[in-house]
């Protein structure tokens, strides 16, 4: 594994799927923006089954993902939310759709990750995104891969 060691056992890799969970947008570009998220972490994770997936308002949902896992052969889903913090989402409505998609799947075990949230990692990656940004509006970068193209990298006032 890249970096980052894992206790599971490598015939447990084959068998686990793993489903990348955001809110889902009505904005295209912002659910894509999530399936090129889950395609550099394929490249990256030693996990053969990786679905994308979103809460609500796009496709594909939790359900759909989980069918998709189980199909490729998972026996067990680990659902990681694609958010920042605890909140309702994570408390409830992703655990209860998952549920909703095992039921489906007798048998196959299940688990909802905390969010992203309050990981050391998260320090790195804020200070990255800054320190870009702020290259980049000292024209020293090009705009990010979320702003590209938007103009909305620019200090205002």
């Amino acid at each position: 594994m890249n970096d980052v060691e894992l206790t599971i056992e490598e015939h447990d890799l084959a068998h686990t799927g793993v489903i990348v969970v955001d809110h889902g947008s009505r904005r295209s570009a912002s659910n894509h923006m999530l399936e090129e998220f889950v395609c550099g972490f394929v490249g990256f994770s030693d996990f053969e089954i990786v679905e994308p997936a979103h809460m609500e308002l796009a496709e594909p949902s939790i359900g759909t993902a989980f069918d998709r896992c189980v199909a490729r052969g998972a026996k067990r889903v680990v659902v990681c939310p694609y958010f920042l913090l605890p909140g309702k989402h994570w408390d409830e409505d992703i655990p209860a759709l998952v549920a909703g998609a095992a039921k489906r799947h007798p048998g196959v075990k299940y688990m909802v990750t905390a969010p992203i949230g309050l990981h050391p990692m998260m320090r790195e990656v804020i200070a990255s995104r800054i320190d870009y940004c702020l290259q980049h509006v000292d024209g020293g970068v090009n705009e990010c891969e979320s702003c590209q193209g938007t103009g909305r990298c620019k200090l205002q006032g």
